[in-house]
């Protein structure tokens, strides 16, 4: 499978050319794309490289770093669409939908056989809210099959065991207030696995990652946090699987994507089945954060040693925010 370039990326600009199936699913997103410097209230795809990731010898190259080279800027994956969605109740195995366009221009174009929509991989960020709950769903598509044998590969094909132990996500602030920065811009790199639920969906020709960011209060509080000043933060998020060993460096995307000063009231509203819990998704009333009220079930406190097998938990880096903050409780 090889990956998309910086050569390659003028393709992924608004008006770039690229597959015809992946400009209409680009098209059909209900964020808009915009320009990577200049754009604003939508999403654009920014290089690899602006990313700190795990270079050749962080494992073996006496105390490790996390560095920049030409690898780190290619994607495994091209973008293929941004959703920013609301609805009365959480979000769930949003590419089983009828009414998601962009999975629809994917099935279209599998029933025609087009030779470049091989998979879709969809990162779907489930945000609480009253009286609304949100969804940002990122989605990243394979031009050539995924090698079973390889990182990507064992990530998609492999147990919801492993996939915890790998999903990992890097972020950089690129503008926003300094209290944003100092919370969130701070913590580049965190196993989502680990820290929140995460909700496989695999299908034969795709996996759908749902990240509940309501099943960690930390995490909650931080998210309004940034909300709070959204139309002014401009956030870089890179998804990837965790290298753990040198033989897997250095470390790829398989995606990644700008969020541009966002305007909450831009999400496009999502019925839901009239059975679904009214409550489904959404935070409870009385919703604290705070030093005295943070709670992690027994799979969110896995520890292991060694610099290999595991980083920085989000709880640990949330935990050191929070203290900057002068353990200050915010209510949800």
């Amino acid at each position: 499978m090889p990956p998309t370039t910086p050569q390659r990326r003028k393709q992924d600009e608004p008006g770039g050319g690229g597959d015809n199936w992946r400009e209409e699913a680009v098209s059909a997103g209900s964020l808009r794309q915009v320009d990577l410097d200049r754009g604003s209230n939508g999403w654009a795809a920014p290089p690899g490289d602006l990313f700190q990731l795990r270079a050749r010898g962080y494992f073996s190259g006496g105390g490790g770093k996390r560095g920049k080279s030409a690898a780190s800027a290619d994607w495994l994956l091209r973008p293929a669409g941004v959703d920013w969605l609301r609805s009365h109740a959480r979000l769930d195995h949003l590419l089983a939908r009828d009414d998601v366009p962009v999975a629809a221009a994917f099935r279209r174009a599998r029933l025609r056989k087009d030779p470049n929509a091989h998979f879709l991989l969809a990162v779907n960020l489930q945000v609480p809210g009253r009286p609304d709950a949100y969804s940002s769903v990122f989605y990243f598509a394979a031009e050539a099959p995924i090698p079973p044998d390889s990182l990507l590969g064992r990530f998609v094909y492999g147990d919801d065991a492993y996939r915890n132990a790998r999903f990992k996500i890097v972020n950089r602030i690129v503008k926003g207030p300094w209290l944003v920065r100092a919370t969130v811009g701070n913590y580049g790199a965190c196993l989502l696995g680990r820290a929140l639920t995460c909700r496989y969906h695999r299908g034969d020709d795709y996996l759908e990652i749902d990240v509940d960011i309501g099943s960690s209060a930390i995490a909650t509080a931080i998210l309004h946090l940034a909300l709070g000043a959204v139309t002014s933060v401009t956030i870089d998020m890179g998804f990837l699987v965790e290298s753990q060993s040198e033989e897997e460096l250095p470390e790829k995307l398989f995606g990644a994507v700008r969020i541009a000063q966002m305007e909450m009231g831009s999400a496009k509203y999502v019925e839901t089945a009239s059975d679904e819990p009214e409550t489904a998704g959404k935070a409870q009333p009385g919703f604290r954060v705070g030093s005295a009220r943070v709670a992690n079930d027994s799979r969110h406190q896995e520890r292991t040693s060694g610099k290999a097998s595991r980083s920085m938990s989000c709880q640990e880096r949330l935990g050191g925010a929070m203290s900057n903050l002068e353990r200050r409780e915010y209510m949800i």
